[in-house]
């Protein structure tokens, strides 16, 4: 048995108005466009997490809505959780070892540059960064979510809206 994390960047952002909070900016057009496009990609190799937790940001919720639609995900059950805010990689590190183990799959939405520090610490990479709704796919070979700050988990997958393969 084992635990798998997806880590999702959220998608591209609008800047076009100054007056909103950073936690309201929207999506873009191009962030409206890439992320159901990466929930297709994730539900064309049947891929489901369990449970969805996404930062409280407009434009972090927005993405996993609308991943969460293209892979069939019920959205009412996104949860919402500040640990995702900007609050770093302990914060969010600490939150995951907090999940219920009945879910297996579990993926955060939240932005950089923590979601990048987060994906090599846990996975052994050495990205730069991650792009605006890239996701990663780390496996671990753990029955706890609790023993997560201890395992050694192996990037399954990564993938973002301009990867010229296409694919999950």
């Amino acid at each position: 048995m084992s635990k798998m994390l997806y880590l999702v960047r959220h998608a591209k952002s609008s800047w076009s108005d100054s007056s909103l909070s950073d936690r309201d900016r929207p999506l873009n057009k191009r962030g409206r466009r890439s992320a159901p496009d990466m929930g297709r990609r994730l539900a064309a190799q049947n891929q489901l997490p369990d449970l969805i937790i996404s930062s409280p940001a407009k434009r972090a919720n927005s993405t996993a809505r609308k991943i969460a639609k293209e892979v069939g995900y019920d959205r009412s059950k996104i949860v919402t959780d500040e640990n995702m805010y900007f609050s770093g990689t302990g914060s969010m590190l600490e939150m995951l070892e907090n999940v219920d183990d009945r879910y297996d799959s579990v993926m955060i939405v939240g932005h950089n540059p923590a979601m990048t520090t987060l994906m090599n610490m846990l996975s052994g990479s050495s990205v730069d960064n991650m792009p605006t709704c890239a996701v990663a796919l780390i496996d671990f070979p753990i029955m706890s979510w609790s023993d997560l700050h201890s395992a050694d988990g192996q990037l399954l997958t990564y993938d973002f809206p301009k990867n010229p393969t296409n694919s999950i």
